[in-house]
């Protein structure tokens, strides 16, 4: 098997798919999650700290001098991207408990009893026969 057959047959297994579909999914859910933190929750907390933007909270290391600008650590930024994975950690640990629960439910639920085979329902018929007699 060549090179690229290999490939494919493992492009195309169902596992690969899942996750690249997993994947795109994430990155958009990140970006969601993103803009929920710096448009929605971070601008009140900011308010009731008296107006400060978390993005731009930054400790300079060095000033700036002639062409070079300053270094700075930007804590503000990390503080944001602390509560984007918090709230994504949260979502996808909500997700799986409900995927857990209804796939518990799911197993709970007894199966339907398999039906008789032909051979049953024939000898139930004869018997059922006889005791007619």
């Amino acid at each position: 098997m060549g090179m690229a057959q290999e490939f494919k047959a493992f492009a195309m297994r169902g596992n690969v798919v899942d996750m690249a579909v997993g994947i795109i999914i994430g990155g958009a859910f990140g970006k969601i999650v993103s803009s929920l933190v710096n448009d929605v929750i971070m601008p009140p907390i900011g308010a009731l700290l008296g107006d400060v933007d978390f993005s731009n909270l930054a400790w300079e290391v060095q000033a700036a001098h002639g062409d070079v600008a300053a270094v700075t650590l930007n804590y503000g930024s990390f503080i944001n991207t602390v509560l984007d994975f918090l709230i994504v950690a949260i979502a996808i640990f909500m997700m799986i408990k409900l995927m857990n629960a209804a796939k518990k439910k799911e197993e709970a639920t007894p199966a339907a009893p398999p039906a008789p085979s032909q051979e049953e329902v024939l000898l139930t018929e004869i018997r059922d026969a006889l005791r007619s007699r």
